[in-house]
């Protein structure tokens, strides 16, 4: 008989300060030289508060993997416009610490450098395939790496709390919206 029990990760508060420290280091170090390199761009898209132009390809490949299977194929260019819509908003919305956060986030998704080794997506977000996206997105839940995992669970709250506030998103899951009053 096989033994099917997965042995918990040795997770003490020494090795979580390590990793913690770690992660902040290097979100720091990529943040900075995306801000010294020119790669980060901190002024918005117009018709945007916040996401830049640099968002916009990893957010267009991203949001219709995310949202599979809750949108049909002919309504996702609408859904996507509509989700980009509702995170702006929320990011401009959050406070500066999280939204200095999501920034770093996005830059670190965003710079070749990091992108690849990262997410496994070599080339750019635009001939990035679903597939590829789901490989990044799968890559990065069952990740070893803490960090990594936190960015997956943001991602994905980001993007579907943007999706799920918006009215057509409603009748798929049955809400039949805020009552009236």
């Amino acid at each position: 008989m096989h033994n099917t029990m997965l042995e918990a990760p040795n997770l003490t508060r020494r090795n979580l300060l390590k990793v913690s420290l770690m992660g902040s280091a290097f979100l720091a170090t990529a943040g900075l030289t995306a801000s010294l390199s020119g790669c980060s761009a901190s002024t918005p898209k117009a018709g945007f508060a916040v996401i830049r132009e640099s968002d916009l390809a990893f957010l267009h490949a991203l949001i219709p993997v995310m949202l599979a299977g809750a949108v049909t194929a002919e309504k996702m260019p609408q859904a996507v416009e509509g989700t980009l819509a509702s995170l702006d908003y929320s990011l401009d919305h959050v406070s500066p610490e999280l939204l200095k956060l999501t920034v770093q986030l996005f830059d670190v998704l965003a710079m070749p450098i990091t992108r690849g080794p990262l997410t496994g997506v070599w080339g750019s977000w635009e001939n990035a395939s679903p597939a590829d996206v789901q490989a990044f997105l799968d890559r990065w839940q069952n990740s070893s790496i803490g960090l990594l995992k936190m960015g997956h669970a943001s991602l994905l709250q980001l993007v579907m709390m943007s999706w799920y506030s918006r009215a057509e998103s409603w009748a798929h899951c049955g809400y039949p919206g805020p009552p009236t009053v």
